[in-house]
């Protein structure tokens, strides 16, 4: 059952006919795509292509994300479907997954983290800022492969929004799966997007300027 419509995404920089790579960039409850957007203001452009998709009525999945699975669904595989179309898209286009990368906030953190985990690919990079994956601790799940790929969990020590423990789970998670996780914790309770992470993910994208690999 798809709640959330494709053609409702936000493109803009490259046209993917023509870019070197992709970034999905996935928003927060109650946001846009057009709010999710500004950020590649501060991110490189030049061959890149972006697209931003909006959830129905702003939200991915109705519920807090460490409620069982069951709480949030059809609304999350729905979600995870529709980030699944445009990595199609994308990669149909031409582009290797080492050059799409994910990166979301908030809500759309967590359903890049869960999207990553549940279809592994040697992506360029996944970013959950101020997220974490989806479920209760400890939830059964199946090994996936991310052996080398840049992942990236931040989130400030005592967001609201964010419990620590789910953060600090994540990472083992994903470290397990062969991902190579960069956890950064912050000071305070800011539930925004930290410097540092846009420093990290300007520094993904630069990478890509090197010559891109062959694994598709």
């Amino acid at each position: 059952m798809l709640l959330h419509d494709i053609s409702h995404t936000l493109r803009f920089g490259a046209p993917i006919a023509r870019a070197g790579g992709a970034v999905i960039l996935i928003h927060g409850r109650g946001a846009s795509a057009h709010d999710i957007a500004g950020l590649a203001e501060a991110l490189p452009s030049g061959d890149i292509a972006y697209l931003a998709p909006s959830a129905r009525q702003g939200a991915w999945y109705p519920q807090r994300f460490f409620l069982p699975l069951e709480e949030n669904e059809p609304w999350l595989s729905s979600g995870l479907a529709l980030i699944d179309k445009l990595v199609a898209e994308i990669h149909g286009a031409g582009i290797p997954y080492d050059r799409i990368g994910l990166a979301g906030f908030s809500q759309g953190g967590c359903l890049a983290l869960e999207y990553a985990a549940r279809h592994p690919r040697p992506y360029g990079f996944i970013a959950g800022l101020s997220g974490a994956l989806i479920g209760p601790h400890q939830i059964p799940r199946t090994q996936a492969k991310l052996e080398g790929v840049p992942v990236l969990i931040g989130c400030a020590q005592a967001d609201p929004h964010i419990p620590l423990p789910f953060v600090d789970e994540s990472a083992e998670i994903l470290s397990n799966f062969g991902a190579g996780v960069t956890k950064q914790i912050y000071p305070g309770s800011d539930h925004t997007v930290f410097p540092e992470e846009i420093e990290w993910l300007r520094s993904r994208l630069t990478s890509w300027r090197q010559p891109a690999s062959t694994i598709t």
